[in-house]
């Protein structure tokens, strides 16, 4: 693995992705990259791939070592998978993560304090996963009954 401490908002690195289990691919992050942003054990970054490909991810600590998850979407835009070896850029990222809430979704939770408070508490890739559940609907029908399973969720 080659490493460049570049700065302590940007990172750089050669790594082999790594498999982590089923279908899940990961890049292992060294712990002196970790170090280097100063932010503990989770630090939210923007991934650059090669120099062409970025992302939005977060370093996490799994399986006692630091990776950044790798997706399903990103293997297929990038045709990089586990065992092929990348050039890493990872920037400090701290600009807000958002979802996308679909209209439909933001009027129930606007209506709905309860369940607004609960979303609000959610975790960005939640957020966006209830979203895209709601807004990836084919049917009117199965929109609602998505919607209704969102807010039962949120109000468990």
């Amino acid at each position: 693995m080659r490493l460049t401490l570049v700065s302590e908002t940007t990172q750089t690195f050669r790594t082999t992705l790594a498999a982590t289990g089923g279908n899940n691919v990961g890049i292992v992050v060294p712990d002196d990259v970790v170090a280097a942003f100063g932010r503990g054990k989770r630090v939210p970054v923007s991934v650059t791939i090669d120099g062409t490909h970025t992302f939005a991810g977060s370093i996490a600590s799994m399986g006692g070592r630091f990776l950044v998850s790798f997706n399903a979407a990103t293997r297929a835009a990038t045709g990089r998978g586990a065992g092929d070896e990348v050039d890493v850029r990872l920037d400090l990222d701290d600009a807000p993560r958002t979802a996308e809430v679909p209209a439909s979704l933001q009027t129930a939770l606007d209506a709905d304090p309860a369940a607004s408070a609960a979303w609000s508490a959610l975790s960005p890739s939640k957020q966006k996963a209830h979203a895209l559940s709601v807004s990836s609907a084919k049917t009117d029908e199965t929109r609602e009954r998505r919607l209704a399973s969102v807010l039962e969720t949120l109000l468990e």
